[in-house]
């Protein structure tokens, strides 16, 4: 199958330079199933004989990725362009398409610890995709402590909308140790069109379509970079009302020319802790969680010896999808958006119990102004979203002119009961969200199983010590449960 990529993911594939890798990124903890969470063995006539088998390890990956493909068609698909650029690039079937070089293997040496992870997740997201191939890779990491293993999955930002594409991170998850069966795959390469046949079809379209033509003199004519392309795309409204507003970002320590490498780190929270913070200043989750974040930047900025006035602010765009707290339950509705705005947070304020009014106070004015992305297919994908909604976020966020916010803050909801892959069951899961243009970190945040996970991802260079940051995630929760007395 032939399809030109549409706009939006065209701009995102031009965006890519080697030190801005936009692709997204996502790190889940896994263990072999205890046998009290095993189901009971079903009849030898209607059971597949390794419906049950605890643990994870390569061969089973990658048959599990391998069965799950047709609900991902785009994975088996990489990007051509067109000859002479005459119209927008195209999505083509890899006829030399391998499995075993996207689902890859790699081990940690002995023991084995969180940070020899963290390590190498901050090396594999440094490295951008081969343009060449599927824009994707997976990595099983084995030899971790405890008999867990990790699973780190890295995809284009262009390959993942939320609608007609879907991050493979949703496809390969189950809600039971036993992974759900699925038609078999008819799946046969076919053959790539060469670059005459390309030209050719590129040229009947401009022929027959004025609006295609208009397009491609665009393109040729442009001299601009693809990161002002993809600032232009955003709504101009929205773009008009952040320039009337003077909406230049302050000076900061996180905003700088950034290296191709890349550290990352992690914090873990109880969801039940935002809950009681919901629950004592009547809030949403969203907002304890930016309050949270808030003084951890506060602590961060501290410890490199900012002196912060009571009127200093960060200010990030925010894109998030909407947590539905009905029965206390955090889930993608069938009709869920990813909105993305503009937030300052008060990381001068003092006072946590202040920090939190400030920003509850700013997110109900924003939620006038938000624009959202669909995300209509994503309740089809066994009820978790994260990866996509991250994925989606990116794009959301990469609307807004680099010079009027200072960080990214990506936030979505996951299932609040056990996740399976492969008969292990995921016991965590972290963003890893791209940088974007002179964004030195970005802060990815998803709750999954009663905990809210947060991911880390940060120049090598301008953020050597990203660590702290990550400590101060769990120090500025104390200190607002404190304020919840």
């Amino acid at each position: 199958m032939i399809t030109r990529l549409s706009p939006r993911d065209a701009e995102f594939f031009r965006l890519e330079s080697s030190s801005n890798p936009v692709h997204i990124g996502s790190l889940a903890i896994v263990r072999a199933t205890p046998p009290e969470e095993s189901p009971a063995p079903a009849a030898p006539e209607t059971a597949p004989a390794d419906a049950a088998a605890p643990g994870l390890d390569y061969q089973r990956l990658l048959g599990l990725v391998d069965s799950r493909l047709p609900l991902v068609p785009r994975y088996r698909r990489k990007v051509r362009e067109i000859p002479l650029r005459v119209g927008r690039p195209i999505w083509v079937e890899d006829s030399r398409f391998d499995l075993t070089y996207h689902v890859r293997r790699s081990a940690l040496p002995a023991p084995g610890t969180a940070d020899q992870l963290y390590e190498l997740v901050g090396r594999l997201a440094s490295r951008p995709l081969d343009p060449a191939r599927p824009l994707w890779e997976m990595y099983l990491i084995e030899g971790l402590t405890d008999g867990r293993s990790a699973i780190f999955t890295k995809t284009h930002s262009a390959l993942v909308d939320g609608e007609s594409a879907l991050e493979i991170g949703h496809v390969i998850l189950d809600t039971g140790p036993a992974p759900r069966e699925l038609a078999p795959d008819t799946w046969v390469a076919h053959q790539e069109p060469g670059n005459l046949e390309l030209l050719g079809m590129a040229v009947a379209e401009v022929v027959s379509q004025p609006a295609a033509a208009w397009e491609v003199l665009r393109d040729v004519g442009t001299t601009t970079s693809a990161v002002a392309q993809a600032a232009r795309s955003a709504t101009e409204s929205v773009l008009a009302r952040v320039r009337a507003a003077g909406r230049t970002a302050p000076d900061s320590i996180f905003n700088t020319a950034i290296s191709r490498s890349r550290r990352f780190d992690i914090a873990a929270t109880d969801l039940a802790d935002y809950r009681r913070i919901r629950k004592r200043f009547d809030c949403s989750i969203n907002d304890a969680i930016l309050a949270v974040v808030t003084g951890a930047l506060r602590i961060f900025q501290q410890s490199r010896g900012e002196v912060l006035t009571q009127s200093a602010v960060l200010r990030a765009v925010v894109p998030m999808s909407v947590y539905v707290e009905d029965g206390g339950l955090d889930t993608v509705p069938p009709a869920a958006e990813v909105s993305s705005f503009l937030i300052d947070l008060p990381v001068g304020e003092s006072n946590p119990v202040m920090r939190l009014s400030h920003i509850s106070h700013a997110t109900a004015e924003n939620a006038r102004h938000r624009r959202g992305v669909k995300a209509r297919t994503l309740i089809h994908m066994a009820g978790f979203a994260p990866a996509s909604l991250h994925a989606m976020s990116v794009r959301a966020a990469s609307t807004f002119a680099e010079h009027t916010f200072n960080l990214v803050i990506t936030n979505a909801p996951g299932p609040q009961q056990p996740m399976y892959v492969g008969g292990a069951r995921m016991l965590e899961m972290y963003p890893v969200s791209p940088l974007l243009r002179h964004q030195a970190s970005s802060i990815g945040i998803t709750s999954y199983d009663g905990r809210v996970f947060y991911g880390l991802n940060a120049d090598r260079e301008a953020m050597a010590d990203i660590a702290v940051l990550a400590a101060a995630v769990p120090e500025s929760m104390e200190e607002m449960l404190g304020a919840c007395v």
